[in-house]
């Protein structure tokens, strides 16, 4: 999977409303859907839509759960380990 720049992301989506989603992804060389799903986002999210390379967006509620998760396998893992 390829992975883009939040900057690039952005200025994509510049050209795209100059010139056009499908003009814009053939210059560009990116999938169409792949640049109609950033406009989307930047749409609904603003600023805020593109957050790097790739990395989903999470709510603050998913990231206590992730931390969570991820403290339950440290733990799990360091147990493990002891013996």
């Amino acid at each position: 999977m390829t992975t883009y720049e939040k900057s690039f992301k952005e200025e994509a989506v510049k050209l795209s409303d100059e010139i056009g989603i499908k003009k814009a992804a053939q210059q560009l060389g990116i999938p169409y859907y792949t640049l109609a799903d950033w406009r989307h986002r930047q749409n609904i999210h603003g600023s805020q839509a593109h957050v790097g390379s790739g990395h989903k967006r999470m709510s603050a509620d998913e990231k206590e759960q992730r931390i969570r998760e991820l403290q339950e396998a440290l733990g799990f893992f360091a147990k493990n380990r002891k013996k």
